[in-house]
């Protein structure tokens, strides 16, 4: 029923394939338009909307090694990094 199509990025002007896997999925939404811009473009559109988050340094409570964190750590409780986070959640 669908074919891939070949679309040009209003953005950047390559050329991006709209599959029709894609095309399917944009039907079952409800979306009549086709994308105008590639992957990397729409990708690139999204993030330049949301705020750039600062970052904190902190020593891991476990192991000692430094660890950014996106919150401002408080002395009465303990900064993990990402190993030993992960370690305690699994």
């Amino acid at each position: 029923m669908y074919e891939d199509k070949k679309l040009i990025c209003k953005e950047c002007g390559a050329e991006f394939v709209f599959t029709a896997g894609e095309q399917e999925f944009y039907a079952s939404k409800g979306f009549v338009n086709e994308p105008q811009r590639c992957k990397a473009c729409r990708q690139n559109r999204k993030n330049a909307q949301k705020p750039e988050r600062e970052m904190f340094t902190a020593i891991c409570a476990s192991c000692g090694k430094e660890a950014t964190v996106p919150f401002k750590p408080r002395e009465d409780r303990p900064v993990y990094c990402s190993e030993c986070f992960a370690k305690m959640k699994g």
